[in-house]
């Protein structure tokens, strides 16, 4: 009967395991002809189909058309779209850009607050479809409020629709949105859809200046089918290096935001596999989750009453949905839990269900658990990089057989584990051995309390694991079933984090998981010691892992399905005279050798520093290639005077080809009193003078629209003769009828985050080599100063 138990105990563990996982999102897409009052996903697939058809990153012609289907189907709705242009001068990365966001606005009945739906409508600056990032919000945002529409129901407060423009530059087209708009002052609340992947649960985060609690208790009160939300994931998202849209809605205009993300399969987020086919159809049905019934739920709210100054723990768990308590909670439900603790050891000391010998051996066999396992996660992911160098071509962190990593460290650690506590814990009394994991649980909940108190819900389980050892102690003979059932908090609230983890942060965080896969198992230890076969079970978990590690093996090399990112550019420094072929590659392939040749020289002896990499990537290699004839912009000196023993200069550049990037340079020792870009001045730097403290010598980043010009207004000591150098980016390598470039094979792909594709020409000049010239300037703001 007792190993019946523990076979069922067992059983339970793994369904709750499988549960934990189950629960996070739906199932399905929903059937295709759902009611117009409900959701679609096939109404959404449709429209994103329009959407995504190719690339349309900022300042193509494809960014355009986007725009005018956004127009039209924000027209359908009844809606009186406008377009809201400017210029946005960007200080943290010196960007220059005149985002073209999309607006509209449904009146609401009362006609005070307004709440904001936002998306942003272009796709990242490589060959990206933006299926997923962020497509699939705009759609969301327009099917949802199609059926918000269908149920016939007035908003109280007005529905303000944003999709931006130059998210992926900068968030710039929100930034013009919450410092220029009329409406700016209007929205009390943000929500945003966005996407760092093509599948998996779409996790709530919240972005607020104050307090969370009143936000999260609206949002608990929605009444959410799926909700996937915890107050450790806002802590870990501002771990990662990016932000979105809402981050310019807190930081600058105070207002508070939930966004909602899905990160799995990120090895398709910018890159050309962004695609509606890639999109996992349950994803874009738990993005329309979210929306509609928090768009039914806000439009009648009253959005002033959600500013808070006092912060929520708060975190799903399947069945139960959110709970939250305020942080006021934290220290006292781990002193609690403390004094629970040695109640209860002390209970065991009494009962003779706890010896000092048994606590000391759970100790030594959690510790070296935890040591083995995590060691083996951070060396392990290194010694793979080494034997498989070909991931050092995925940017992203997490590669494409990063699940069947997930599986094979998690497993590994789990037959270390087993292994270690069969040997330890043999022959020794199971409270006594529970203890340590218990103790341990309490010294990272004092941790969370000190430095991470998003994850203070940790403390949950740790509370069902003191039930257990009191049972432990209590009963001669405890029920395994009865012990599961108590270790159903920590596997509902962990397992899905040790996949999370490497997900989200890379897949060199595994040894997080290997960590998290230990200290899940302490937990569930009181029901682990009754298993009777504990070495079988580590030997079938050893040979699971066995067998993901050879199917991670097996999809190790690049193919159709998972393609090889590279790159190549072509330079052309217009001063010399000479052309070379360049690439971010450390491993060139059949596609660059074509151009590159089979030994490459070093990129750093043409060009230093990086060039149009988002994560500051400098070239690799490089190799002689021959001149074209493409054409610099045109410098025109517009005005050189002195006044009040101050030069005053300016000059217009002016594209000569299409062109969608130009950056400006200029030496670290030029100090600049002041310096103006298409009338948007560069503020000063702590010493009091324009980009004077610049580490580089970028002084602009332009994402060029339209064949716009770039004027450059500066002031500066009259004996500055300053020497300006020009890099334009033009990203038609492959079509441009001058180079004939072959199509990549079906096994490779553009390589995201880096500028690939593309024409480059550099162009150096000092002011005083060029003419005074006072033409007819064709925009106005080259007359502002």
């Amino acid at each position: 009967m007792r190993n019946r138990r523990a076979v069922f105990a067992a059983i339970l563990l793994g369904f709750l395991i499988y549960y934990s996982f189950y629960s996070l999102m739906p199932k399905s897409g929903g059937p295709q002809a759902a009611p117009i009052s409900e959701f679609s996903t096939h109404r959404a697939v449709a429209l994103l189909e329009k959407i995504s058809k190719k690339p349309h990153f900022h300042g193509s012609d494809e960014h355009d058309r986007v725009r005018a289907v956004l127009i039209a189907e924000l027209t359908k709705l009844g809606l009186s779209p406008e377009v809201q242009e400017g210029f946005v001068y960007n200080t943290q990365t010196r960007g220059l850009t005149q985002p073209a966001n999309i607006v509209a606005r449904m009146e609401g009945s009362e006609g005070k607050d307004a709440l904001l739906l936002l998306s942003h409508y272009d796709s990242a600056l490589v060959p990206s479809p933006g299926a997923s990032d962020a497509g699939s919000g705009l759609v969301t945002i327009l099917e949802s409020l199609r059926a918000f529409k269908a149920r016939g129901e007035l908003p109280e407060n007005d529905i303000i629709v944003l999709f931006t423009d130059a998210e992926e530059i900068g968030l710039d087209g929100a930034s013009l949105f919450v410092n220029e708009h009329r409406w700016a002052s209007d929205k009390k609340l943000v929500l945003n859809f966005e996407a760092r992947g093509s599948g998996g649960p779409s996790n709530m985060i919240v972005e607020t200046n104050g307090g969370n609690t009143k936000l999260i208790k609206a949002f608990s009160e929605a009444k959410l089918t799926h909700p996937v939300a915890s107050s450790l994931m806002y802590s870990v998202y501002k771990l990662l290096p990016n932000d979105t849209d809402s981050t310019i809605f807190r930081e600058e205009g105070d207002i508070d935001s939930f966004f909602f993300a899905f990160i799995d399969d990120h090895f398709d987020y910018h890159t050309s596999n962004d695609t509606v086919a890639n999109l996992d159809i349950e994803t874009l049905q738990h993005q329309g989750n979210y929306l509609l019934p928090l768009l039914t739920y806000f439009a009648n709210a009253n959005l002033d009453a959600l500013k808070s100054g006092e912060d929520s723990v708060y975190v799903n768990i399947a069945p139960l949905g959110m709970i939250h308590y305020p942080f006021a909670y934290i220290f006292p439900m781990l002193l609690v839990a403390f004094v629970l603790f040695f109640i209860v050891v002390n209970y065991g000391f009494r009962k003779q269900k706890i010896t000092w010998n048994a606590i000391g051996y759970g100790f030594l066999a959690l510790l070296i658990a935890l040591l083995a396992s995590t060691l083996l996660g951070y060396f392990g992911w290194a010694f793979l990089e080494s034997i498989y160098p070909q991931y050092g071509e995925i940017q992203h962190g997490f590669k494409y057989n990063g699940h069947d990593y997930i599986a094979f460290f998690v497993l590994l650690s789990l037959a270390i584990t087993l292994w270690i506590y069969q040997l330890l814990g043999k022959n020794k009394k199971v409270a006594g051995m529970y203890v340590a994991p218990i103790f341990v649980w309490l010294l990272v909940n004092t941790a969370v309390l000190l430095y991470l108190k998003g994850a203070a819900y940790f403390i949950i389980p740790v509370y069902f694991a003191l039930l257990s050892l009191w049972l432990l102690i209590k009963q001669k003979k405890p029920n395994p079933i009865m012990l599961a059932l108590l270790g159903a908090p920590a596997i509902l609230l962990f397992a899905p984090l040790i996949q999370f983890f490497p997900v989200g942060l890379g897949s060199d965080h595994v040894f997080i998981s290997c960590l998290f896969t230990v200290l899940l198992f302490g937990l569930l230890y009181s029901v682990f010691a009754f298993f009777p076969g504990k070495k079988w079970l580590a030997a079938i978990s050893l040979t699971a892992a066995i067998g993901f590690f050879l199917s991670a093996h097996w999809d190790s090399s690049f193919s159709e399905e998972r393609q090889k990112p590279n790159s190549l550019v072509y330079y052309l420094d217009t001063d010399t005279g000479t052309a070379y072929w360049l690439t971010f590659d450390k491993l060139l392939d059949s596609w660059t050798q074509q151009y590159l040749g089979k030994e490459p020289f070093v990129a750093a002896q043409v060009i230093e520093g990086a060039s149009g990499s988002k994560y500051g990537k400098n070239y690799t290699y490089a190799a002689r290639a021959g001149k074209r004839e493409v054409p610099s912009s045109e410098i025109t000196l517009v005005e050189d005077t002195v006044f009040n023993n101050i030069r005053h200069v300016r000059f217009l550049l002016t594209p000569k080809r299409r062109i969608n990037q130009l950056n400006l340079y200029a030496d670290t020792s030029y100090s600049f009193k002041s310096l103006i870009f298409n009338g948007k001045p560069v503020p000063a730097d702590s010493t009091g003078f324009v980009s004077k403290a610049r580490q580089r010598d970028n002084l602009l980043r332009y994402w060029v629209d339209n064949r716009d010009s770039l004027e450059v207004a500066y002031t500066i000591a009259p004996s500055e003769n300053v020497a300006f150098t020009i890099r334009e980016f033009s990203f038609d390598l492959l079509e441009n009828s001058q180079f004939k470039i072959r199509p990549r094979p079906a096994e490779m792909m553009p390589k995201p985050f880096v500028t690939t594709d593309a024409i480059i020409t550099n162009k150096s000049f000092h002011i005083d080599s060029l003419k005074l010239k006072n033409p007819q300037l064709p925009n106005d703001y080259a007359k502002s100063e």
